[in-house]
């Protein structure tokens, strides 16, 4: 299998930065905090849901759109085994 790219470790890492138990990520400030493209950030995410690198927690409303959007968390908080350091999340990433 070939390694990940860099838009897919820029936007692992902006969600294990941005992510707290609490409250998940949307795409727009994933991008943003990855300096990733929309359409770039959107077709990776929806790889890396499939791929079970993130999931969606659930949904929050925001000014920008009349819909809720998703919210995404890392595979290691949607499960709360709590280990979040970058270093783990690499580790888990490569295998």
């Amino acid at each position: 299998m070939r390694p990940a790219g860099e838009v897919r470790q820029a936007l692992l890492q902006a969600c294990v930065q941005l992510a707290t138990p609490e409250q998940g990520v949307t795409l727009r400030e994933m991008a943003h905090q990855a300096q990733v493209g929309l359409d770039a950030a959107a077709m990776t995410i929806k790889h890396m849901r499939r791929a079970g690198q993130i999931h969606i927690a659930g949904e929050r409303r925001v000014d920008y759109r009349n819909r809720p959007v998703a919210e995404y968390v890392p595979t290691q908080l949607a499960q709360g085994k709590g280990c979040m350091s970058p270093a783990h999340v690499l580790q888990v990433w490569a295998g």
